[in-house]
């Protein structure tokens, strides 16, 4: 007998067992791709850091969010770690009063977006909000206004 016949003979007689190493086979492939996604992230996070201001470094570890002004505005703008609708324009006060929708192309990890993000805004903030999207915000009266 061939060893095609071999296989497929040990495939036809024991289905399950082939069944549960290919589930095993994909369990093991998932779980290398959450690592390797969990390490891109990982990185996005410590190339931000580099890149904040001690105040800013402070906020984020407390909030997870940061606050930056404007180049051309002067205005607070407030951006919380995302992919997407996570920056707030703030008023003086510093309560939130439009949120900006704009990303990088590519596939980005959420550190590497809020770094683009940032420096953006703080680089040229008009040509920057001419391609956003503007969205109203919920004000939340909580810690953080």
């Amino acid at each position: 007998m061939s060893a095609v016949g071999i296989s497929l003979a040990s495939v036809t007689r024991y289905p399950w067992r082939w069944l549960t190493i290919g589930v095993h086979w994909l369990l093991a492939l998932r779980e290398r791709r959450r690592s390797a996604e969990a390490i891109r992230e990982a990185r996005g996070i410590t190339l931000l850091r580099e890149w904040l201001s001690p105040e800013q470094k402070a906020q984020f570890d407390a909030w997870r969010s940061f606050e930056v002004v404007g180049s051309h505005s002067g205005k607070g703008y407030r951006i919380s770690l995302g992919r997407g609708t996570n920056v707030q324009e703030l008023d003086d006060s510093g309560r939130p009063v439009m949120g900006w929708c704009f990303v990088p192309s590519g596939d980005l990890v959420p550190g590497d977006v809020v770094l683009a993000q940032k420096v953006a805004l703080e680089t040229n903030e008009w040509a920057t909000l001419a391609v956003a999207n503007r969205f109203p915000v919920r004000v939340h009266y909580g810690i953080r206004g």
